[in-house]
């Protein structure tokens, strides 16, 4: 479990399915099912290449720019339930959560980016699109 309030995933296709590594969490193309893949498929489709690997952003807080919003619902087999009121449908997602969170949290929220794309950056009177922070 981290102490970071913004976490970043590099998901990509193998075999057909949307999966991750953290070698940090000891994860290996750990997998987004029943319902998490089409949420996943659905927030990346407008990123070209992106069966290739994406910047998946997430967090427990909304945050700037976030695309799509988890509600909590219910644990089940050691995962837990959330529904997508921007996607309409239900996704589970594994206990590999706990490797991100103390505890399931309530909502989450993400976006999807483009690797390599440049985070825009804070200045004074707003926001300036690129340059800034590369992840």
């Amino acid at each position: 479990m981290s102490g970071n309030s913004l976490f970043v995933l590099r998901p990509y296709k193998h075999e057909g399915s949307w999966v991750f590594d953290d070698d940090e969490a000891g994860l290996r193309r750990e997998p987004f099912v029943f319902g998490v893949d089409e949420m996943i498929e659905r927030l990346a489709g407008p990123i070209p290449g992106a069966e290739r690997g994406f910047r998946l952003v997430f967090s427990a807080r909304p945050f700037p720019g976030y695309a799509a919003k988890l509600e909590w619902r219910e644990e089940e087999a050691g995962g837990n339930w959330y529904f997508s009121p921007t996607f309409g449908i239900d996704g589970w997602l594994c206990p590999a959560l706990l490797k991100y969170f103390d505890a399931a949290p309530r909502e989450i929220y993400a976006k999807a980016e483009a690797l390599g794309a440049t985070a825009p950056r804070r200045v004074a009177g707003g926001i300036e699109a690129g340059g800034g922070l590369s992840f």
